[in-house]
């Protein structure tokens, strides 16, 4: 009878250690990052990293529609609470945009949405 007692209580103490490990991710700090950079044919290069959230791409897509990004090639990952994303844009004629404005638009959208859902 000792033994069922002895499983069932380090049972309960896993159970609290997982539950403790899921809280401590789930409110950890995430790294974000947005990255630009103008690439050889005019276009733009961008890396994003930042906490996982219901409609971070759609945000993110937004933006691009928004700023008449055309995506050319676009790379998602969403994994352990992290969205990670490469894209290379390039910018529709008449378009005359700036590398600060498009890593600030970009790092708006995933900041909004993640205080929305705070």
């Amino acid at each position: 009878m000792d033994a069922f007692l002895y499983i069932h209580i380090l049972k309960l103490r896993l159970e609290a250690a997982k539950r403790d490990y899921l809280n401590l991710i789930e409110h950890s700090l995430l790294p974000k990052e947005v990255k630009v950079e103008k690439n050889e044919e005019g276009g733009f290069l961008i890396r994003v990293t930042c906490e996982k959230g219901g409609d971070t791409l759609v945000s993110v897509l937004q933006v691009f529609e928004e700023m008449s990004l055309d995506i050319v090639q676009a790379r998602v990952s969403c994994n352990c609470n992290l969205f990670t994303m490469e894209a290379t844009a390039i910018a529709a004629q008449n378009q005359d945009l700036d590398v600060r404005d498009v890593r600030q638009a970009i790092l708006n959208a995933t900041t909004q949405k993640q205080d929305v859902e705070i």
